[in-house]
C-alpha cells in the first residue's frame, strides 16, 4: 500500500494551520483524488482543541520529521542463511533471486556476516600451489546430502561436521587402493565419489572411509549395505548427478560461516539517508545490512538504492517557506503549496501547482476551491473552514481581511449552521493562551521563523480578550524570548500580543539591542514602570500584513 501524501500546515500551528489541511484532505476526497491524509508538525493548544471538539473532528497525527531515512528505501522481505547453511544454498539463492550478498543470521535474527559470490570463489577457484586444497570440505554428511538432494543408504553420525578430501573412485581396483596407501589422508577423513563399480565401492568400506556417493541415481548393491551395516563405519547416499555434478557440488557444501566476511558495514533504520549515502561511500560496500540497537537484522539495501528518487511526498498549506515546514520537507516531493503569506517558496526539481492568493486565510482558498469545483463541504468540514477564517481574520476585521473572505464566510455559515460572530465568540473566549501556556511555550506556539541574509528571527503572536493575563507574565517572557534567541542563534525575537476588544496589541522583543533601539513605536509605560523592550502598537493585528514587513523593513534600513 502506497504511504498517504500528508498535508502539512506550519511549524507552532494556529488554527488555520490545523483546519486547513483537514479541509484540503476533504476537498482532494471529494473530487475523487485518493490518498491524502492531513498532519501537523507542531502541538496544538486550547483553541484548536475546542474547535476540534465542537466540529467532532480528530487532531491530525503528529509527525515531526519527513526526512527519508534508511527504513523508506530498504527491503524487508530477505534471503538470509544460518552459520550452518552450505556454501552451494547460498549460491542456490543468488541465482534464483539474482542477488549480490545473503546475510548470514542466528536463531534469534542476530546478525553474523555477510556472503557474497566473490566470498564464495574462494571455495571453488582454491590455490593452484595447494592442489590437496582443491579436494578439501568441511561439511557433514548431512549437508552434503542436502546439497546434492541425495537419497540416504545408511548414515554414521551425519551431523558431525569434520575435515574431508573428495576422491574420485575411477580409476582400477589396484591403482586406487595404490593412492589411497600413497596419500597422508586418513581413511575416516575420505569421502568417495563413484558409479556402479562393485569392487571400487567395497575397497573403500574395507579402507574405512567416511562416505561413499554413489553417482547417477544408481541404487547399491545389498552386499554393499550388508558390509556398511556390519563396519558402522561408513556412510552411503546416492546422487542424482553425474560424477563431474557430484564432486562440484559436494565441494560446495562447505559452510558459509568459515567464508563469510564477519567485518560488516552496517545501517539503523533510523539513519537518515543523507548520512547513509556518506558514509557508503567512504566504504568499499555493495550490499548494506540494516540492524537495530540490538544487532538484529532488519532490512537491506544496496548501494543503487541510495540513486533512486525518494518516493515521499507532502503538500504545504498555509506556509510556502522551509523555515515553518516539517523538518525534512527540503528532502522529499513537494507536490502542492497553497498558501497566503509573502514568498519564500522552495525551490522544486519539477512543476508542482502553487497557489497563493492574497486573502486573510488558507481556509478561504481552500473553501473556493469546494465551491469553483461545484462540491458543497459537509457541516463539519465548513466549520473547520469558518475557524481557520475567523481567528485569521479577527472576524473579518484584521487588515488582511478582503471581500473574498467575507464572501465566503457568508457562504459557509448555512452550511456550518453557525454564524462568524457567533463562532468567533467561542473560539476567542474558549481560553487564554497565556494562563494555558508556559513563557516557553507562548513565544513558539503560533511563532513563524524567517531570514534575511545571514539573520534569522522569529515572531509569535497571541490573541486574547484583553491584556489583564499578559502584564503579570512580562518579566517570565522577555526571558523566555531570551532563552528562544539563544537557542536557536537568533538576531531578534518578538512576541505579539494582541487585545481582540480593542484591536491594539503590545510587542514584546528580545535580541540585539541595535534592533530594538531602531523600532520607532512608543515604549510602554505603566503604573510607574518603565518597559525597554515593550512597544505600544495601536492598531496593530496583522503579523503579515503588519508586523512582519515593518520589523523586516527595520532591519533591511540596519543592514543598509
Amino acid at each position: 500500500m502506497p504511504e498517504p501524501i500528508y498535508i502539512f500546515g506550519h511549524k507552532n500551528p494556529d488554527p488555520d494551520a490545523i483546519c486547513a489541511p483537514i479541509a484540503y484532505a476533504a476537498y482532494k476526497t471529494a473530487i475523487g483524488q485518493t490518498g491524502y491524509k492531513p498532519a501537523r508538525c507542531g502541538n496544538s493548544n486550547a483553541r484548536i482543541d475546542m474547535i476540534l471538539d465542537y466540529f467532532k473532528t480528530p487532531l491530525p497525527d503528529f509527525i515531526g520529521d519527513v526526512t527519508p531515512r534508511v527504513q523508506d528505501i530498504m527491503a524487508t522481505q530477505l534471503h538470509t542463511l544460518a552459520p550452518e547453511s552450505t556454501c552451494f544454498r547460498a549460491l542456490e539463492l543468488i541465482d534464483q533471486y539474482d542477488i549480490r550478498a545473503l546475510p548470514v543470521i542466528d536463531d534469534n535474527r542476530v546478525l553474523k556476516g555477510l556472503v557474497s559470490i566473490f566470498d564464495l570463489g574462494g571455495v571453488f577457484v582454491p590455490k593452484p600451489s595447494n592442489p590437496r586444497q582443491l579436494r578439501h570440505v568441511r561439511t557433514s554428511v548431512s549437508a552434503i546430502t542436502a546439497a546434492l538432494k541425495a537419497k540416504p543408504q545408511h548414515l554414521v553420525d551425519p551431523d558431525t561436521v569434520q575435515d574431508c578430501y573428495v576422491r574420485i573412485g575411477s580409476t582400477s581396483l589396484d591403482t586406487f587402493g595404490k593412492i589411497s596407501a600413497q596419500e597422508s589422508t586418513p581413511e575416516p577423513q575420505t569421502i568417495v565419489i563413484v558409479g556402479d563399480r562393485h569392487n571400487i565401492q567395497e575397497k573403500a568400506l574395507e579402507m574405512g572411509a567416511r562416505l561413499i556417493i554413489i553417482t547417477g541415481g544408481r541404487e547399491p548393491e545389498t552386499g554393499i549395505l550388508e558390509l556398511a551395516k556390519q563396519s558402522n563405519k561408513t556412510s552411503i547416499i546416492t546422487s542424482p548427478f553425474d560424477t563431474s555434478a557430484t564432486a562440484w557440488i559436494v565441494r560446495a557444501a562447505e559452510f558459509v560461516e568459515p567464508v563469510m566476511k564477519t567485518a560488516i558495514f552496517t545501517c539503523s533504520p533510523d539513519d537518515k539517508l543523507s548520512v547513509a549515502k556518506r558514509k557508503v561511500a567512504q566504504s568499499f560496500a555493495a550490499t548494506i545490512p540494516v540492524v537495530d540497537d540490538h544487532g538484529k537484522l532488519v532490512g537491506l539495501f544496496t548501494r543503487g538504492d541510495l540513486s533512486k528518487p525518494v518516493q515521499r511526498k507532502i503538500v504545504l498549506i498555509d506556509h510556502n517557506e522551509l523555515s515553518q515546514a516539517v523538518d525534512g520537507a527540503c528532502e522529499v516531493q513537494i507536490t502542492e503549496v497553497i498558501d497566503h503569506h509573502r514568498l519564500g517558496n522552495p525551490p522544486t526539481g519539477h512543476p508542482i501547482l502553487f497557489r497563493n492568493e492574497p486573502v486573510g486565510s488558507s481556509c478561504t482558498i481552500v473553501a473556493e476551491m469546494f465551491r469553483q469545483a461545484g462540491r458543497t463541504p459537509d457541516a463539519s468540514i465548513a466549520g473547520l473552514m469558518m475557524s481557520g477564517l475567523v481567528t485569521d481574520t479577527l472576524n473579518l476585521r484584521s487588515p488582511t481581511t478582503t471581500a473574498r473572505d467575507a464572501d465566503i464566510l457568508a457562504w459557509l455559515e448555512p452550511i456550518a449552521k453557525i454564524t462568524g460572530d457567533v463562532l468567533s465568540k467561542k473560539i476567542f473566549s474558549s481560553g487564554s493562551v497565556i494562563l494555558s501556556m508556559t513563557p516557553d511555550q507562548i513565544v513558539r506556539a503560533d511563532c513563524k521563523a524567517y531570514e534575511l541574509g545571514d539573520k534569522h528571527y522569529a515572531i509569535a503572536q497571541v490573541e486574547e480578550l484583553g491584556l489583564c493575563n499578559f502584564w503579570p507574565k512580562i518579566e517570565s517572557l522577555s526571558q523566555a524570548l531570551k532563552d528562544y534567541c539563544s537557542s536557536d542563534h537568533l538576531y531578534f525575537a518578538a512576541l505579539l500580543v494582541t487585545d481582540i476588544n480593542t484591536q491594539n496589541s503590545v510587542l514584546l522583543v528580545e535580541g540585539h539591542e541595535d534592533f530594538i533601539g531602531a523600532i520607532q513605536y512608543p515604549k510602554v509605560s505603566r503604573e510607574g514602570t518603565h518597559y525597554p523592550n515593550l512597544f505600544d502598537m495601536p492598531g496593530v493585528v496583522s503579523r503579515k500584513k503588519q508586523l512582519t514587513p515593518y520589523l523586516t523593513g527595520v532591519l533591511e534600513s540596519l543592514e543598509g
